[in-house]
């Protein structure tokens, strides 16, 4: 199959072409002025489904505080979770820690150069895999992302659902085909770079790209409607009631999040979900729920938070307990200690309200 597809293309033009363009028009970023492969690592995990203008500055702000990969290994998960506050998908915060412990335990303290060890390490998959080995080390290896199914798909007038995993396989197997083994490093951001500024994913600018005559998607007139991408299913949406819940001094209640499953770990307001047919007062709700006696006092505007197949729409109020007692199953704090504590960015923003 790709012999198939590689037939008759210019893959020595392709690569020569793309590594030039690279090398004159890559955009300076922090994590490209190293070769350190824990922070090439760190970088590529924040990347993961976020944009470079906001890694930057978590990226700067989590090396200065763990420049090695000791010192995030020894750090307190929860020092990990507050750095990461408000990057999202804190799965990623909580394998990278677990990665790092990892490599100090098991590899002392350096990252593997093996592409079989590295992806045997927690969150690393096949695209962190390939970016970490080709960009650190110099191995060449694919590293298939968005990006770069986008643009391999035009330039090879490829049809196939971008959704599907067996379609990654085809493009890294396509990769190995002809990546360069001279400069993979620059290969594989080449590719990655083309797809972030050129090769958007609408009105790509065809006419400056530096690949143009390769690209068999632009020779037919059909760049546009490339890469096939077959949509996902609909969102789930869940409502939720939260609660600032004030006691008498004023402290402010807050719970933590199971160890496991969707911002694990991570601290919230009281969560109660709304129920389809539901006429329960809310002080009867709360009674009910965490066996407090509440005075509801206001009213916050809904809080709305969109995650990649789920989204919650919060009900906020802001109330006072009545009745404090020491089985309350919540840790009360005082409103300046908030900071010190991770909270999601949904939470984040009802905190503005307090």
């Amino acid at each position: 199959m790709t012999e198939e597809v590689l037939n008759q293309f210019d893959d020595k033009a392709f690569k020569n072409k793309l590594i030039q363009w690279f090398e004159e028009n890559k955009r300076e970023l922090p994590w490209r002025e190293t070769k350190d492969p824990y922070k090439i690592w760190v970088s590529e995990i924040m990347l993961q489904q976020t944009k470079v203008d906001t890694v930057i500055d978590y990226y700067n702000r989590f090396l200065a505080q763990f420049p090695t990969v000791q010192d995030l290994a020894a750090a307190d998960e929860q020092e990990v979770l507050k750095l990461w506050e408000g990057l999202g998908y804190y799965s990623r915060a909580r394998n990278l820690h677990t990665a790092a412990k990892d490599v100090v335990a098991n590899h002392d303290g350096i990252m593997p150069n093996n592409p079989t060890e590295l992806g045997k390490l927690k969150g690393i998959g096949p695209y962190t895999q390939g970016a970490v080995s080709s960009i650190a080390f110099q191995l060449p290896e694919p590293a298939v992302d968005g990006n770069v199914m986008r643009v391999l798909s035009r330039v090879l007038l490829i049809n196939d659902n971008i959704s599907d995993q067996k379609t990654r396989r085809k493009f890294e197997a396509i990769i190995r085909e002809i990546i360069s083994k001279e400069n993979p490093s620059y290969f594989n951001q080449g590719l990655m770079e083309l797809g972030a500024l050129i090769c958007t994913p609408t009105s790509p600018s065809c006419l400056l790209c530096p690949v143009q005559a390769e690209c068999r998607a632009f020779e037919a007139g059909v760049q546009t409607s490339l890469p096939v991408k077959i949509k996902k299913k609909k969102q789930k949406e869940l409502a939720y009631f939260t609660f600032i819940i004030r006691d008498e001094a004023g402290k402010i209640a807050i719970e933590q999040r199971p160890n496991t499953g969707l911002l694990a770990n991570l601290w919230q307001f009281p969560m109660i979900e709304k129920k389809p047919i539901q006429f329960i007062s809310i002080e009867a709700m709360v009674k009910e729920v965490y066996g407090i006696d509440i005075k509801v006092n206001a009213q916050h505007e809904k809080v709305n938070h969109i995650f990649t197949h789920l989204k919650w729409e919060l009900d906020v109020y802001d109330v006072t307990i009545l009745n404090k007692g020491k089985d309350t199953p919540f840790t009360f704090v005082e409103k300046t200690a908030l900071q010190t504590y991770p909270f999601s960015v949904s939470h984040i923003k009802i905190m503005e309200n307090i």
